[in-house]
């Protein structure tokens, strides 16, 4: 057995997460789904959706066989209870893949990290864009 790990804000649920959880679950047999804690998202703008609303939404996804809220002290800690064989990254995570292996097998994970390939385009394929979409209807609106 595989076990896949798959990481991600997951704010507002769209084609790009599906295709995202889609193509990590090819990689192995078990899915494995880290949400990020709202507390630990730095790069980008907080979610619009709370975090325990996001675990359950992803949850929810046929595709996902355990989905889990990451640690607010130490990302690496729920890689303790998952014990992922692969990560695999979206494309657009501010990750890099060689440093991740590198700090993975200094804590005494035998973990290879992959990234996956930008997704076909479609316009509402961001959580961002979404938003930005809602806000440009609600100012013709006005």
């Amino acid at each position: 057995m595989t076990r896949i790990l798959a990481t991600g804000t997951f704010d507002i649920l769209h084609p790009g997460h599906l295709y995202y959880l889609d193509q990590a679950r090819k990689y192995g047999s078990e899915l494995y789904v880290l949400v990020a804690r709202d507390s630990t998202i730095e790069h980008k703008p907080k979610p619009i959706v709370p975090e325990k609303q996001r675990l359950e939404m992803v949850k929810a996804l046929k595709v996902v066989d355990h989905a889990l809220l990451g640690s607010e002290e130490d990302m690496f800690k729920p890689l303790e209870e998952v014990q992922p064989d692969i990560i695999v990254l979206g494309h657009d995570q501010v990750f890099d893949e060689k440093e991740l292996e590198d700090k993975l097998q200094k804590r005494g994970f035998n973990t290879r990290v992959v990234r996956l390939g930008k997704p076909h385009q479609c316009p509402l394929c961001s959580s961002g864009g979404i938003i930005k979409r809602i806000l440009e209807r609600k100012r013709t609106e006005l």
